[in-house]
């Protein structure tokens, strides 16, 4: 196969799901409106994934580990996002925020698909896998009343930002692999508006009659990049890893958004702002004290680091010559994730089929400070629990006993395993009293729970 078919077919996969992904905002936050939960296999660990990398969702976590993976992969997945947040004020005034209704629709997706070039043929580049993901690393969809103790700050906000992730990975040696990609974000269009909106109501003692209902909205695209790390120090007798060292670092990349400054729906005039999105840098280690042709055990260690502070302002300014202020001034934050995962690679009752069970827990801090808390992101410290199950049918194996699973299509696209992960996070979010805010209104007691569902179906040719 040549190099030009191989990357014809890649690319031809990537662009049949583009075309179909919902790509809805995610709002599965680990801190701020930045998502962790991009597969349903790194959910049930707590995202503590970066070390071990061996699924396409790699392309998210640590695209170096893309080289574990051989032949041609696909993966598709979804969540299911139910949870509230509850304020109480000092006068005893109440509010609910929720996702727009009770479980975010469309479900945020994601999908990735990689191609082990030398697997299919290609073996001028050497040791190169490609890939292309489509992910929601930031994103936002908050509703309140519209009658609201703090309405004037905040009823409604969404953030339909996706990240279009083009990646390659090349292993230099068995010990060390490096992986580079693009991060292209931009706004999708295959859902509501297709741009970031915040809503909220005038104040009193403006030009705007108090209690007007204002719209700020815009969209734009920026690029960033990534580039990683995968070191595996220590193998098996049959070359599979005992230790892994990730590493992963993705760039800052801003947004200079262009839209309206809407009155009660009338246009007032255009309006700029500028989003600033923060790089990350995240380390991991994962250590296997069981794997042999029975079983796996897996171990993982994770520490997360976003540079907020570069979340300066999103002051809009109108074409009026106006300015509309929204200060920030965040802080940088850490996030410690745990995970494991122990896996039969051989189950007596379900031949040709692998089994593996999940679990995780990960500590964020909230980089929000008092002054500049807006409800829109209603962050504070929190705990995450989870867990997941991931099922593998390959050879041999079959559903149901009547459909196989491997040798299912037709030429070099004939299956060689199906697989389906499933996983549940309660983020559980320390109750935060928000004090001395630029909008009064706002101050009060916050207090948030998360319940979030991840599936995602694999195969693999």
């Amino acid at each position: 196969m040549s190099i030009t078919n191989a990357v014809l077919r890649l690319a031809s996969c990537g662009a049949v799901f583009l075309t179909l992904l919902p790509a809805t905002a995610s709002v599965v936050r680990a801190e701020a409106f930045r998502v962790l939960t991009q597969s349903a296999s790194a959910a049930g660990q707590a995202a503590a994934f970066a070390a071990q990398a061996d699924d396409p969702s790699a392309i998210h976590y640590n695209p170096a580990g893309m080289t574990q993976l051989r032949g041609l992969q696909l993966s598709l997945g979804t969540l299911l996002i139910g949870g509230q947040t509850n304020f109480t004020g000092p006068t005893g005034a109440t509010a609910r925020g929720d996702f727009n209704g009770t479980i975010a629709y469309p479900p945020p997706t994601n999908f990735y698909v990689t191609a082990n070039l030398k697997d299919l043929g290609v073996t001028s580049l050497g040791d190169t896998t490609v890939g292309l993901g489509v992910t929601t690393p930031f994103g936002l969809l908050t509703r309140y009343p519209n009658d609201g103790p703090f309405s004037t700050a905040v009823t409604f906000a969404a953030l339909p930002l996706i990240d279009v992730k083009p990646t390659v990975a090349y292993k230099l040696s068995d010990q060390l692999s490096f992986g580079l990609g693009a991060d292209i974000y931009t706004f999708s269009n295959f859902l509501g508006e297709g741009q970031l909106e915040l809503k909220f109501n005038a104040p009193p003692g403006g030009a705007i009659p108090a209690g007007t209902p204002l719209e700020v909205n815009g969209d734009d695209t920026a690029a960033g990049f990534n580039v990683s790390m995968l070191y595996t120090p220590l193998r098996n007798g049959e070359g599979k890893p005992l230790v892994n060292i990730g590493l992963l670092y993705r760039s800052q990349a801003t947004l200079h958004l262009n839209g309206q400054f809407l009155a009660n729906g009338t246009l007032v005039g255009n309006a700029r702002s500028t989003l600033v999105l923060p790089q990350v840098f995240t380390g991991g280690i994962a250590v296997w004290p069981i794997r042999d042709r029975e079983r796996e055990w897996k171990l993982e260690l994770d520490v997360d680091y976003a540079g907020w502070k570069s979340f300066r302002n999103v002051d809009v300014t109108l074409s009026s010559g106006g300015m509309l202020p929204f200060p920030q001034e965040w802080r940088n934050n850490f996030v410690v994730m745990i995970g494991t995962e122990h896996k039969w690679l051989r189950v007596e009752r379900l031949p040709g089929w692998e089994l593996a069970l999940r679990a995780g827990y990960w500590r964020s801090q909230t980089p929000v400070p008092d002054r500049n808390f807006n409800p829109a992101v209603p962050d504070a410290d929190n705990h995450t629990v989870a867990a997941g199950l991931g099922l593998l049918c390959k050879e041999r194996g079959s559903f149901l006993g009547i459909v196989p699973c491997a040798g299912v299509g037709f030429g070099a696209m004939r299956t060689k395993g199906v697989g389906l992960d499933l996983s549940y996070q309660a983020v559980l979010y320390e109750g935060r009293t928000v004090s001395g805010n630029r909008n009064p209104t706002v101050d009060g007691f916050y207090q948030t729970v998360l319940h979030v569902g991840a599936v995602n179906l694999r195969v693999n040719f």
